[in-house]
């Protein structure tokens, strides 16, 4: 038998119960907003039994922080893929807005509606755990760019740090307008923004 035809009959692997709970977790979650979407809406979508998310996960709670905790290392992906293009520490800068730019090119159920994020953290109550993995990935992200401009002004580290937090604050601001707009044109313009205040540096 070739490995052609070896290939054809070989069953196709179905994702794990974890995988497609968090699959359609993602979807209903960023489309609907945490509050609106209930386990049964997620485990319908996802195609298991109730049982099986609570083998998985101890709580809709637990459920919402691994669906951050999996958007933040989808976003460093990005990150890291754009970084390998990037030839100095002015393309890491610019790499870290260019990967906002790639999640918001994704195929949305219902468009573009922003960070994620910040949405969900939006949803959370003070204190809850989710918050702080959205905190940590924003002030990850802040260092990120800290560390490009450390690179890039090494002598003057203060100046890396106050810039690393305007950059932060222009991230922020062109996510939020782009996620009302339902398109990407406010991060393009920010990317703009980043690059001209990186030359006059």
């Amino acid at each position: 038998m070739s490995d052609t035809a070896e290939e054809e009959t070989r069953p196709v692997r179905r994702p794990a119960a974890r995988e497609r709970l968090l699959a359609a977790a993602a979807r209903r979650f960023y489309a609907d907003g945490v509050a609106a979407t209930g386990i049964d809406t997620i485990t319908t979508e996802a195609g298991v039994a109730k049982k099986s998310l609570y083998n998985n996960f101890s709580s809709k709670a637990d459920l919402v922080r691994a669906y951050l905790e999996a958007r933040h290392e989808e976003w460093r992906c990005l990150y890291r893929a754009r970084l390998e293009q990037a030839q100095d520490p002015r393309g890491g800068v610019l790499a870290v807005f260019d990967a906002y730019a790639d999640h918001a090119a994704f195929a949305y159920e219902r468009g573009f509606r922003g960070c994620g994020l910040l949405n969900a953290a939006a949803e959370l109550p003070t204190g809850d755990e989710g918050r702080a993995v959205v905190r940590r990935h924003k002030e990850e992200v802040e260092a990120l760019l800290t560390g490009h401009l450390e690179e890039l002004l090494p002598e003057r580290p203060d100046r890396a740090r106050t810039t690393a937090e305007h950059l932060a604050f222009l991230l922020e601001g062109a996510m939020a307008r782009a996620g009302l707009e339902g398109e990407d044109t406010r991060l393009r313009h920010a990317r703009a923004m980043a690059a001209d205040l990186l030359d006059r540096l």
